[in-house]
């Protein structure tokens, strides 16, 4: 029987670190979603509009057994800059901002160990600004948001912003990834 346990994660666009985290062994499934603000059943034009508190998220299911919860973070630091306040790249707004919501004390725990060990490690040449909160108000994004890279790499934002990052991502974490 697997371990199954989730991890609730925001670093910029949602459509990329959904991308990458379904393409990694042990990752039972990685879902889209909002996180973190007050308005309930929140939509994606309202998100983007910055005024909901809500991060665009994505919610982690995985074996523990095939890959730990500090894995988890590690891969989502790779896939971001944890310095930008309230973006990535040209993405600007809360709703964008790093973030990992955490499910219990033991994640709340590993996520600020990380933190601590990756800012006294000088990882990163400014401060980390990484959100470490209990998850609170999750809700999945829309249908189409599910896979988007996937099912549409001619968009011009994947083509252009979602492609390269996850052609590098792919390199670094390539014994990481699913052999399916």
């Amino acid at each position: 029987m697997a371990n199954i346990q989730t991890a609730t994660v925001g670093g910029g666009c949602f459509w990329c670190i959904e991308s990458a985290f379904n393409k990694i062994e042990g990752v039972v499934k990685a879902t889209s979603g909002y996180a973190g603000g007050q308005t309930d059943n929140p939509t994606y034009e309202a998100v983007c509009g910055g005024n909901t508190g809500h991060v665009e998220v994505v919610k982690v299911e995985f074996d523990a057994d095939k890959i730990s919860y500090r894995e988890v973070l590690e891969i989502l630091f790779a896939l971001h800059d944890p310095t930008q306040l309230n973006r990535q790249g040209n993405d600007v707004g809360t709703q964008y901002r790093s973030a990992i919501f955490y499910h219990d004390d033991t994640q709340k725990a590993e996520a600020e160990k990380i933190v601590d060990e990756m800012t006294k490690d000088e990882v990163w040449p400014n401060t980390i600004v990484t959100e470490i909160t209990t998850l609170n108000n999750y809700h999945d994004a829309e249908e189409y948001h599910q896979d988007y890279f996937t099912n549409n790499p001619q968009n011009q934002y994947c083509a252009m912003v979602v492609a390269p990052k996850l052609a590098k991502f792919k390199k670094t974490f390539a014994s990481r990834l699913r052999k399916d």
